[in-house]
């Protein structure tokens, strides 16, 4: 297993650790500027930032070093998807994050990566994430790591709708680009 793809199993092994701190972190807090700052969350945040930062990581050496493998296609979006869904997840829990824009979220995922199979399996092509879908990835893990920390929630909250808006146009994007894989089936 090369390092890229190493990255992307340790990405996929922090969502757990993610998980366990928030609910088992305890209650420990601190007031800062009049907010109450969770330890746990601070914890959370930093566990979240280094599973964000080994998407980048293991793309850029995959890439640079010509390291592109089948499971990496696979397990790195996949990754992606599991690490931020979990967090947002937890995000609703804990009240930090509204219901419905997640439910949006959730759903683009889910049908984007519903397209990405039909095009494999018709097309034999691989959808590569276009620059809106990066966007979107780059403001969700953003939101979610100041969603967590207390005092910067309204930085968080202003990067998650930012997040829907790539949502919604990076998914149409996707389908109105692929719109051809249904022709003839419908």
């Amino acid at each position: 297993m090369n390092l890229p793809n190493k990255l992307t199993v340790f990405r996929i092994l922090l969502i757990p650790v993610f998980m366990l701190i928030v609910i088992f972190g305890g209650d420990a807090s601190v007031k800062v500027a009049g907010t109450t700052v969770y330890w746990k969350l601070v914890i959370a945040a930093i566990v979240f930032a280094v599973a964000s930062a080994t998407d980048w990581f293991d793309g850029h050496i995959a890439r640079s070093r010509n390291l592109v493998t089948n499971f990496g296609k696979f397990a790195d979006p996949l990754a992606d998807k599991m690490l931020t869904m979990t967090a947002f997840i937890m995000l609703i829990s804990l009240n930090l994050a509204p219901a419905w824009i997640i439910a949006i979220i959730v759903c683009r995922e889910l049908a984007v990566t519903g397209l990405r199979l039909i095009l494999a399996e018709n097309k034999g092509q691989v959808m590569a994430a276009a620059m809106p879908g990066k966007i979107k990835t780059t403001c969700q893990m953003l939101s979610i790591i100041f969603l967590l920390i207390g005092d910067f929630y309204h930085i968080g909250t202003i990067l998650l709708y930012i997040a829907l808006i790539f949502t919604i146009y990076s998914g149409w994007d996707y389908f109105h680009s692929s719109w051809d894989v249904f022709e003839g089936s419908m």
